[in-house]
């Protein structure tokens, strides 16, 4: 797989937000079939509308840093993060890679990109969240495999 790793441009945002959604559309039918028909719409009434909205305000705020992926002058992946400079910390907010291109190396090329850019700032410590149930499996991977230590956590809903 060709790809390259640049830094993200105005461009860029609608092929992110397109690739962004149809990567976490698996997520979205998993938490849609752990938390049942009471819960799920309290929580992601829209995980559309509320994801793209995400996606463009990450993107498109001054302190965040996004990086993409390119392949055959499409993108095909991309991470943000945020640097905060006080307790030398980076904190990855959004890693994605269109399904078509998933399972090639680019989740974790873009988390060495974005780990070795945090280094550089001063920054000591990088962390990241992500799922624990099935379909953030390939996530988890992507982390570990660029060094992350993972440490669980759960979190409970009860419908009242």
């Amino acid at each position: 797989m060709n790809y390259q790793i640049r830094t993200f441009a105005t461009q860029d945002l609608d092929e992110i937000v397109e690739l962004s959604l149809l990567a976490w559309e698996p997520i979205f039918v998993s938490f849609r079939s752990i938390l049942g028909p009471q819960i799920y719409p309290i929580l992601y009434p829209n995980w559309r509308k509320s994801q793209q909205e995400g996606v463009e305000s990450l993107c498109q705020d001054e302190k965040m840093n996004v990086w993409v992926a390119e392949a055959a002058e499409k993108v095909v992946g991309f991470v943000a993060y945020e640097l905060n400079h006080e307790n030398k910390t980076g904190e990855v907010m959004l890693l994605a890679v269109h399904p078509d291109y998933q399972n090639d190396g680019i989740g974790t090329a873009l988390n060495l990109q974005a780990l070795k850019a945090m280094k550089a700032a001063g920054m000591k410590l990088a962390v990241v969240g992500t799922g624990g149930e099935d379909s953030h499996a390939p996530a988890r991977r992507s982390y570990e495999k660029a060094g992350y230590t993972p440490l669980p956590l759960v979190r409970y809903y009860k419908d009242l």
